[in-house]
């Protein structure tokens, strides 16, 4: 079964940790051809190249496709689905934007946030906050998908895939990029970090949110936020970790001052060690973790900032 991957791209440059991980999943399902979308995207095309597993990249440099924009994105992919079964993206915004779009004109469904292939045409994804994994057995002729992921692990380096240009597919006019604003950081990029610290609705306040920044900067981590400190002001709506915001795995997650409600649960129980700092010894969150320490944070974070 041929399978066709969209990569995704950054600022023309290849994600490679969200491509490579998608990568591992299409690679169950049969020989995986990926597509470099963008301006200027030869170098990320080569970048897929690299990858083990890809058996062949198609490079679609247009200015068309320099900003993202789903509509021409998606109508290239259909005019691409003849070849293929399978239509696979990592589950970015970006790919939820735009796999939506491409199974609609191609009249199937879309099977979201997957998390396990059992089969070419089954497949398992989280719900109900991801309190349990539903089974979903598709009988599209086309599969559209979306990767979870947290879930699988990166494909290595060592591939030699052959590079093959193609030309642009008819623009359907029906958006136009006007700008994009940015955040720019140093900090590792949240649902790709090795390590993320998060603060919740315990930290008090924007100015407080300080402190989970300075034992973020101490780790070389990201910072994360719950839904609460997120609504509640202390901290941008892309630090959102949980059902409603970004779902993380990293290596090390430290929650602070976070009860542990169960949507923000869903978004970081996959961590591989999760450490809770939290005053309420009955908090959800020390159900999880790995390590918990009962203490007030504005006692025990800037004392652990001071020992590291």
């Amino acid at each position: 079964m041929a399978v066709l991957l969209l990569a995704e791209l950054t600022g023309g440059a290849l994600a490679v940790d969200a491509t490579a991980k998608a990568l591992s999943a299409a690679k169950q399902l049969g020989d995986v051809t990926v597509l470099c979308a963008g301006a200027s995207c030869a170098d990320a095309a080569g970048a897929a190249a690299e990858l083990d597993g890809v058996a062949r990249v198609l490079c679609a440099d247009d200015a068309i496709y320099g900003n993202g924009l789903a509509e021409p994105v998606a109508a290239l992919i259909v005019s691409l689905a003849g070849e293929y079964e399978h239509f696979v993206a990592p589950a970015t915004a970006s790919a939820k934007n735009i796999m939506p779009r491409v199974a609609a004109l191609l009249d199937v469904m879309v099977i979201s946030d997957v998390s396990g292939v059992v089969s070419g045409d089954t497949f398992e994804r989280p719900v109900y906050a991801g309190n349990a994994i539903q089974t979903v057995k598709s009988t599209d002729a086309k599969k559209v998908l979306t990767i979870r992921t947290s879930t699988f692990d990166a494909a290595g380096a060592g591939g030699s895939a052959a590079v093959e240009p193609i030309g642009a597919a008819a623009d359907p006019g029906l958006s136009e990029w006007v700008e994009d604003k940015v955040a720019a950081s140093d900090r590792p990029e949240l649902t790709s970090a090795g390590v993320v610290v998060s603060g919740g609705r315990g930290v008090g306040s924007e100015e407080n949110f300080a402190l989970i920044e300075q034992l973020a900067d101490k780790l070389g981590a990201a910072v994360g936020a719950s839904r609460a400190a997120v609504d509640s002001g202390y901290a941008p709506n892309d630090w959102q970790v949980g059902q409603t915001g970004k779902v993380v795995a990293p290596a090390l997650y430290v929650a602070v001052g976070i009860s542990g409600a169960i949507q923000h649960l869903a978004g970081m129980k996959d961590s591989k060690i999760i450490v809770a700092i939290n005053k309420d010894e009955d908090a959800p969150i020390f159900q999880v973790a790995d390590y918990g320490l009962v203490a007030d944070l504005f006692k025990a974070v800037p004392e652990i900032i001071d020992k590291l």
